[in-house]
């Protein structure tokens, strides 16, 4: 059984997160912790109010995100009406991410997802704050849903790789049951620049190949081109549905997240992305 976070501020773009995740583990029995945090109006608001009625601002606000999560659940049950599914709500006066962070390690969380906020002003803003901090800060996978994104079976997924990972990364799991429940293609893609790959790299391919021996899988090669270039072409010519990248501390992922030029690349894309942490990130 899976454990998935399901974090929420009751917007469309939470909901349509939480859409998403229902039916791509329509087939799995999940248990789907719907998480809610108040903390940040309520300590702005309360900073202002003194004695009884900052107390009572703060009840109002935690009934409102209790009935909240209430409300959430009964929409999922009536809309998704899923024997393998079971919610259980979480409403904390605390920031988001170090709510998560809690919850991830208490209730053994296997997944987070999590909604991205489309631009605002700035056309090169795709992630949320939320989500970056997230993923930078909480080491769990997370799968980030674009805004407005409707489900569509992950048939294509893209993995970008220069194979330096270790192949004792347990979440390697999560995508592996991703691919068995959706009987999805893996695209293994690997950036050539002249400079072959080790034979520590060679290692962890072939045993990669091994790992996926029984998912259908495919290596491919992109030459004399930079990631973000390959992922785009890429993901045209084999109209990808889902892409997945492995988080190290310091490498190409970083600055696909947090460099401007890279930022632009990651608004266009239209599919959700899975983050797997890196065992060296998660120490």
């Amino acid at each position: 059984m899976k454990n998935i976070l399901l974090p929420t501020d009751f917007s469309d773009n939470a909901f349509n997160a939480i859409e998403y995740a229902v039916q791509l583990y329509k087939n799995k029995e999940c248990t789907f912790y719907l998480l809610n945090t108040y903390t940040p109006v309520a300590y702005s608001m309360a900073t202002f109010n003194e004695g009884y009625s900052s107390l009572l601002l703060e009840e109002i606000i935690r009934k409102n995100s209790e009935s909240g999560l209430l409300e959430l659940e009964e929409k999922l049950r009536e809309k998704y009406d899923n024997s393998n599914h079971s919610f259980k709500r979480l409403s904390s006066f605390n920031l988001l991410t170090d709510e998560i962070k809690a919850v991830v390690e208490d209730r053994n969380i296997d997944l987070i997802i999590m909604g991205t906020k489309g631009a605002t002003g700035a056309k090169e803003v795709f992630l949320g704050t939320n989500t970056m901090f997230t993923i930078k800060k909480v080491h769990c996978t997370v799968i980030a849903v674009p805004d407005n994104y409707t489900f569509k079976e992950p048939k294509e997924i893209l993995f970008p790789s220069d194979f330096k990972f270790s192949m004792q990364n347990e979440n390697l799991n999560l995508l592996k049951s991703i691919c068995e429940l959706h009987n999805s293609r893996l695209n293994i893609l690997n950036i050539y620049l002249g400079q072959p790959l080790s034979k520590a790299q060679e290692n962890v391919k072939n045993q990669f190949g091994e790992f996926f021996k029984n998912n259908p899988h495919d290596f491919h090669t992109a030459e004399d081109v930079d990631l973000v270039e390959a992922i785009e072409q890429f993901q045209i010519k084999q109209r990808i549905d889902f892409l997945v990248m492995i988080q190290n501390k310091h490498t190409f992922f970083e600055n696909l997240l947090f460099k401007p030029v890279i930022r632009q690349m990651v608004y266009h894309t239209n599919m959700p992305i899975m983050v797997i942490p890196s065992i060296e990130f998660t120490n």
